[in-house]
C-alpha cells in the first residue's frame, strides 16, 4: 500500500464522524457493548490503543460489530502493526513514525494515521506521502495556536489532533481548516465502562457526533 493511497483511506475513516473515540479496554467483555454503544451514538470509526492485555482481544471482538470501523492504536512497532493486522484492525493511529514502522503498515496495507508535533514532522512524512496526520499531543504542543499557524505554510496537510482534547475544546479545534477530526477518550469515561452503563456512553458519542467541523 501506498502512502497517498493510505492517506486517501484514513481520510475516508476521518471523514465519518468528528470525533474518534481513543479507547483504552482493561477488560475485553467489555469491548462488544462499548462499540455497540458508540456506533449507536453516531461514532462508528474506533481507536483501540494497543496499551492493555486486553486491546487485540478488543480489537477482534469489536471488529464484529456491525457498522463499526475499528482501528489499532499506539503502534510502535513491526511487530505491533502485525498483531493489529492479524487481530482485524482496518486502521492503525501512531503517537509519531519512524521509517521502520511506516515501512511495516506499508508492508502489511494497514492504512496508518501518523503522528507528528513538529513542522520538520510534518513535512517528513507530507514528502512521503501521508497528507492526513495525527497532531500528539495537542495542547502539549501549543494546541490550537499552533494548527492555526501551521495551516498557511502547510496547507496540504490535515490533522487529528489528539491529547488534551475534550468536550471542553473539541468543537475549537473542529473549526480550523486543517483538522479533518479530533481523536479524544472522553465519550467512553472510565467510571462508564466499570458501571456498564451504555446508555451513558452512547448519550456521550450523539454529542460528540452533533459537533460541527469547518
Amino acid at each position: 500500500m501506498t502512502p497517498e493511497h493510505a492517506s486517501d483511506l484514513v481520510a475516508r475513516v476521518c471523514a465519518l464522524a468528528p470525533v474518534i473515540p481513543v479507547l483504552v479496554v482493561e477488560d475485553a467483555g467489555q469491548a462488544e457493548p462499548l462499540a455497540r454503544a458508540l456506533v449507536a451514538g453516531g461514532l462508528p470509526a474506533l481507536e483501540v490503543t494497543l496499551r492493555t492485555p486486553a486491546a487485540l482481544e478488543a480489537i477482534r471482538l469489536m471488529a464484529a460489530v456491525e457498522g463499526g470501523v475499528v482501528g489499532a492504536g499506539t503502534l510502535l512497532t513491526e511487530r505491533d502493526v502485525e498483531a493489529a493486522k492479524e487481530a482485524g484492525a482496518t486502521f492503525g493511529v501512531s503517537p509519531g513514525a519512524t521509517r521502520r514502522l511506516l515501512d511495516a503498515a506499508e508492508a502489511n496495507d494497514l492504512p496508518l494515521l501518523p503522528g507528528a508535533a513538529t513542522p520538520s514532522e510534518a513535512m517528513a512524512l507530507l514528502e512521503r506521502g501521508y497528507s492526513v496526520q495525527k497532531f500528539f499531543p495537542a495542547e502539549a504542543n501549543g494546541g490550537i495556536p499552533t494548527l492555526r499557524a501551521w495551516a498557511g505554510p502547510l496547507p496540504q496537510v490535515r490533522f487529528c489532533p489528539t491529547g488534551g482534547v475534550g468536550a471542553a475544546n473539541a468543537r475549537d479545534y473542529l473549526a480550523l481548516s486543517n483538522v479533518i477530526c479530533v481523536g479524544g477518550s472522553w465519550v467512553a469515561p472510565a467510571a462508564a465502562l466499570r458501571a456498564g452503563d451504555w446508555g451513558a456512553v452512547t448519550a456521550l458519542a450523539a454529542e460528540a457526533a452533533a459537533l460541527p467541523r469547518a
